[in-house]
């Protein structure tokens, strides 16, 4: 996953209304930037106000009032986590708990949060951290000080929620770039096309049915119940026209996780003219285990000792 903190105030993007606006290099520089990195989450910030705002940013008919996205639950989630930690955004008298709806509080369009969302999978907040619109130099420690644990929180949140994993072919055994989406919400989030992992905020303390997905493959989901850590999911997709009589290699459930699995997945298979590769590398890490035995191995217990992830499902 990746979390992208920027600074620039986007107002000449496409938004989904379908109005057309001539756009920057800069501001096309993001938008190809975000399609390409399939950022996890972003935080826009902002001054002139002290809050965290959430999409939509605006409404259908351009009136002012709540509209809330699909993710609207995870949303408040997440500005609530920025607001709570902040010195004093969650105390504010204006917002109640520091956080507000952007089509409530006042509608724009064109902007940057609602078009993260939608065309790039990645839940974005705008977070107006100082009531000074341009606030002093000898001023600007204090506003770092106020903020600075929202920002850390707020990382550690979306690193430590939600649900993420990769998603594989069962007939070669190699990541593909599907997509996964929430049962009950519209809204997907794509796996990278590299390794096809991907990583869908949730709001904890919900059961949610996870439904991975790719054109040429048969879909498959499976129900999860979300606490407040994060749940490991594999997908491993059937293609289109199998037998579905390969059943799934046994593997460690994670502790905690209810994971229903009504349909049959597939096992890894390694094709043996990639065989000699597979030896290679792993002589060449037994290797460098020896060598560096006494270094690695109480940093290895201290971390297992310490760690609280737990292993992955495969569905």
């Amino acid at each position: 996953m990746g979390l992208l903190l920027d600074g620039v105030v986007m107002q000449t993007i496409l938004i989904s209304t379908g109005i057309f606006l001539t756009k920057q290099p800069e501001t096309r520089a993001i938008m190809n930037w975000v399609k390409q990195e399939h950022f996890t989450a972003s935080a826009s910030l902002h001054g002139g106000a002290l809050v965290a705002n959430y999409p939509w940013d605006g409404t259908r008919d351009t009136s002012k009032h709540y509209y809330g996205c699909p993710d609207d639950k995870t949303f408040q989630h997440m500005a609530s986590v920025y607001s709570r930690s902040h010195y004093n955004m969650s105390l504010s008298k204006e917002f109640e708990g520091g956080i507000t709806n952007g089509a409530f509080w006042y509608p724009i369009y064109g902007g940057m949060q609602d078009w993260n969302y939608i065309h790039g999978g990645c839940f974005e907040l705008t977070l107006e951290i100082s009531d000074t619109k341009w606030p002093k130099a000898d001023e600007l420690p204090i506003i770092w000080e106020h903020n600075r644990m929202s920002m850390l929180n707020l990382l550690a949140s979306l690193i430590k929620s939600g649900v993420h994993g990769r998603i594989f072919a069962a007939d070669t055994g190699r990541p593909v770039p599907g997509s996964v989406m929430i049962k009950g919400i519209d809204s997907k989030v794509s796996a990278s096309s590299t390794f096809g992992d991907y990583h869908r905020i949730v709001a904890p303390g919900e059961t949610y049915e996870v439904v991975a997905s790719m054109r040429g493959f048969r879909q498959k989901s499976t129900r999860i119940r979300l606490e407040q850590e994060a749940v490991s999911l594999d997908f491993i997709l059937d293609p289109d026209g199998a037998d579905g009589q390969t059943k799934l290699l046994p593997r460690s459930n994670d502790r905690g996780c209810r994971c229903d699995n009504d349909n049959a997945a597939k096992p890894f298979h390694v094709h043996e003219a990639h065989l000699w590769l597979y030896l290679l590398i792993v002589s060449v890490l037994l290797a460098l285990y020896v060598v560096f035995k006494r270094k690695t191995v109480p940093r290895l217990l201290a971390y297992r000792h310490s760690s609280s992830l737990r292993r992955p499902v495969a569905v």
